[in-house]
Parts: structure tokens; C-alpha cells; sequence
């Protein structure tokens, strides 16, 4: 991911969302899209699928999104 998609990285409400890996990818791509980010889109998803472990995967997700509150 470029500097410059790292310091424009969309607020996406995953705290208190079904912690369930898919539906959070799902969620995070969905706030990428949105933010005509469909490149970092994909290039997160490979990454989180790839990953080893949830912790992991859920770093690799906040890489791409700022993680904030469904509040």
C-alpha cells in the first residue's frame, strides 16, 4: 500500500461487528470500495487470506482502514 493510501485511510465501524474474519473483510472491502480504493481492496483480501492467524489478519485490516466503533 502506497504512503499516500495509508495516510487517507477511510474510517470503517468494525468495533462491536461480528468478529467473524469474513464478514469483517467484508466490511473493510465494502468502506475501501466506497472510498475508490478497489486496488488496496483486493491487495487486502489476499493479504488477510494468507495470513496465519486472526491477529494477524485483523493488523493486516487495520493496515488498510481505520478501525472505529459502529457507534
Amino acid at each position: 500500500m502506497s504512503n499516500e493510501s495509508k495516510q487517507n485511510k477511510p474510517d470503517c465501524p468494525l468495533i462491536r461487528e461480528d468478529g467473524n474474519i469474513f464478514n469483517l473483510v467484508g466490511i473493510a472491502v465494502r468502506t475501501l470500495k466506497r472510498n475508490s480504493l478497489s486496488k488496496e481492496a483486493t491487495e487486502m483480501t489476499e493479504k488477510v487470506f494468507g495470513s496465519g492467524s486472526y491477529e494477524e489478519a485483523l493488523g493486516i485490516i487495520g493496515e488498510y482502514v481505520n478501525i472505529t466503533s459502529v457507534d
